[in-house]
């Protein structure tokens, strides 16, 4: 059986930590930063973990 690749999208949008959880970057955080408080910016920065409902899709896709 061949091996199972990794999908190309998935691995550019989460990244998996020591301990198996899988994070996320927050919607909003990629630009129009002059039309959002620093508060909110700050606040979105912190990577998220996924929520649990996705977590088994998310696994797959990263092939773990």
């Amino acid at each position: 059986m061949p091996k199972m690749k990794t999908h190309s999208g998935a691995k550019k949008r989460f990244r998996v930590t020591g301990t198996g959880k899988i994070m996320h970057e927050q919607p909003g955080m990629r630009h129009n930063f002059e039309s959002k408080p620093s508060r909110r910016t700050r606040r979105l920065s912190k990577d998220q973990v996924i929520a649990k409902a996705e977590r088994r899709r998310v696994r797959k896709l990263l092939g773990r």
